[in-house]
C-alpha cells in the first residue's frame, strides 16, 4: 500500500514526533511505501485566500497545492498525526485541509448531494492532548473530536476512518506510559494495515 502521513507538530523532539517515527517504521517494516509531509518543515502556507478561490473556480490548482493533491490521489491510506490544541487541529493542519481538500478534488456537490471524490482510501488519525483522557471523555470532547475529523473531514470526502487513537495526559506521565502508548501505536498500525503481502492476499479473495 502507498501510505501518506500528514504530520503537524513544530518540535522534532515531541512525543508526536516519536509517534511519527513509530508509524513510519512499522509501515516500512511491513513492506509498505510511506511518504511523510511534515507541514512545519515544509513551511506550508495555511491561509486559504482570495487568489486560491479564484484559481479553483478557474480550474487552476495553485502550485504549492498541486503536489499535495497528487500525493493524496496516489495514496491508499492517509494518516494524520497532530496534537489537539484548543479542541482542534493546529492552524497549519486546518489550513492544509482548507486548501488541499478542495472542492473539485476531494468532493463535489450536485443535485443528488455530496460526491465523495476520495472514496476507496483508508484513514487513520492519531492525536495527543495534555488533559487526561477520562476528563475529555466526561466532557464529550473525545466523541466531538471524532465527529469533526472522522465524519466532517474523512467521511465527507469518502475516506474510510479505520482508526482514531487519542492519547491524553501528555507531558505529565512517566517513560513507561509513553512506551506503552508507542506500543499501542505500533500494534494498531500492524493490525489495521498488516503486511504488504497480507494486503495483496486480501485483495485476491
Amino acid at each position: 500500500m502507498n501510505h501518506l502521513v500528514i504530520y503537524a507538530h513544530p518540535n522534532a523532539e515531541s512525543f508526536n514526533h516519536a509517534i511519527l517515527e513509530t508509524v513510519v517504521r512499522s509501515l516500512e517494516a511491513n513492506g509498505h511505501s510511506v511518504v511523510v509531509r511534515d507541514l512545519y518543515a515544509l513551511r506550508f502556507q495555511p491561509v486559504l485566500g482570495r487568489a486560491d478561490l479564484a484559481a479553483f473556480d478557474a480550474g487552476d490548482v495553485p502550485a504549492d497545492i498541486r503536489p499535495e493533491q497528487e500525493l493524496i490521489a496516489q495514496a491508499d491510506a492517509i494518516t494524520m498525526i497532530y496534537p489537539i490544541w484548543w479542541g482542534g487541529q493546529p492552524a497549519i493542519l486546518k489550513g492544509y485541509i482548507d486548501r488541499v481538500f478542495s472542492h473539485g478534488f476531494a468532493y463535489a456537490a450536485n443535485e443528488q448531494g455530496i460526491e465523495r471524490l476520495l472514496a476507496g482510501k483508508q484513514g487513520l488519525i492519531i492525536n495527543t492532548h495534555g488533559t487526561p483522557k477520562d476528563i475529555y471523555d466526561q466532557m464529550g470532547m473525545t466523541e466531538g473530536l471524532k465527529l469533526t475529523t472522522d465524519t466532517a473531514i474523512f467521511s465527507f470526502v469518502g475516506i474510510e476512518t479505520v482508526g482514531h487513537l487519542l492519547f491524553g495526559g501528555i507531558g505529565y506521565g512517566e517513560e513507561e506510559m509513553y512506551n506503552g502508548m508507542l506500543k499501542e501505536v505500533k500494534e494498531a498500525v500492524i493490525s489495521l494495515f498488516g503486511s504488504a503481502d497480507s494486503v495483496v492476499e486480501r485483495h485476491k479473495t
